[in-house]
């Protein structure tokens, strides 16, 4: 660990790439991030800084609109990344996963329940971004979070988000730059042009989409749109570049979701919520594995049991269309990674007794 000095703040923080040494109890405990999507853009899209304690992500989406010219839409690339990217750069799904990631959101513990709640997924993101740079700026100058809604400051809160535009999203000659806003979608609606995205907490500013981006959107994350369709309890989460024009409404040019369960834990098949699902009901702790920009078609561990079981097991779901190729690329992850493993094989039948 050590201490760097951030602002008026000197905080605690573990040195890159230290994760997997730390105690399995040790809140600093991270699995090894090639378990995850995190090993493709650490050192590279990911940088940490030890001298300042910040973190200088480079972004494969744009913060700003040249006028008379539309946005890369959602779903350019094979993975809804909202503009084209590689392992050099995040897209807007990975920088979410970051943020997430660093605000332990990803993580869970039976201490935890019933703890989560907007206002603390606000204040823990917002954090994060402190924390991080984008562009040579801090990432929070960009970042829209809504406050969680309470009609008797509705006034107040209208006038902060406000205040905060004008800031983040300003002309410069005929290029505009445009913020990034992260919300819990309360229904995506058919519009006269397009589609409207209302996110809860700011049920009044309405987000507008082109009918191209609406259209991609659906496509790309039509995985994500089910789960939270199919399960009441569940939440989804937008992650998207918007400006706001001369009328005053907010236009999507690029956007993404991520689909997370009652405990606001990610999670990207019906298969991962069983398996998340069936070891929070038992009270184990783990760490939940994000993708960032990996291919969806990498295998990865689903999750890391850790804090209550010593040595921790990386625990997998193999997709029922897996080939022989994908299984072999699974074996050598495994292998690599020198942990205990946990298989599920959908294809198998039911899901395995879990190790608890």
């Amino acid at each position: 660990m050590y201490i760097a000095r951030f602002g008026e703040r000197h905080i605690l923080k573990r040195m890159p790439g230290t994760g997997r040494r730390h105690d399995i109890d040790c809140d600093s405990y991270e699995p090894p991030s090639g378990l995850s999507g995190l090993a493709s853009v650490e050192g590279e899209a990911i940088v940490d800084n030890v001298e300042d304690g910040t973190t200088a992500l480079k972004l494969g989406f744009s913060l700003s609109k040249l006028a008379g010219r539309a946005a890369p839409a959602a779903g350019e690339n094979v993975e809804g990344g909202e503009a084209r990217t590689d392992g050099a750069k995040l897209s807007l799904k990975a920088m979410l996963h970051f943020l997430w990631d660093r605000a332990g959101f990803n993580r869970w513990r039976p201490e935890m329940a019933g703890r989560r709640n907007w206002a603390v997924l606000r204040k823990f993101l917002l954090d994060a971004a402190a924390a991080s740079t984008a562009i040579g700026k801090p990432l929070a100058h960009s970042l829209y979070i809504p406050e969680m809604f309470d009609a008797k400051r509705e006034e107040a809160i209208a006038r902060r988000r406000a205040e905060f535009l004008s800031r983040a999203i300003q002309s410069s000659g005929n290029r505009r730059s445009l913020a990034i806003l992260i919300g819990e979608v309360k229904e995506i609606a058919p519009s006269r042009i397009g589609a409207r995205l209302v996110v809860k907490h700011a049920p009044r500013f309405p987000f507008m989409l082109a009918e191209d981006v609406e259209r991609r959107m659906r496509r790309v994350f039509a995985n994500e749109l089910a789960l939270w369709n199919a399960n009441a309890d569940s939440h989804l989460v937008a992650v998207a570049t918007f400006g706001v024009g001369p009328a005053g409404v907010a236009m999507v040019e690029a956007i993404a979701l991520m689909a997370v369960n009652e405990n606001w834990v990610p999670v990207e098949t019906g298969y991962d919520a069983m398996l998340v699902d069936g070891l929070t009901e038992r009270g184990a702790g783990f760490v939940k594995s994000l993708r960032y920009n990996l291919a969806g078609g990498q295998p990865m561990a689903c999750v890391v049991r850790g804090r209550d079981t010593s040595p921790p097991i990386a625990m997998y779901v193999v997709p029922d269309d897996a080939d022989a190729d994908d299984r072999t690329e699974l074996d050598g992850l495994i292998a690599e990674s020198g942990m205990e493993s946990w298989v599920w094989d959908i294809r198998a039948g039911a899901m395995p007794a879990l190790p608890i």
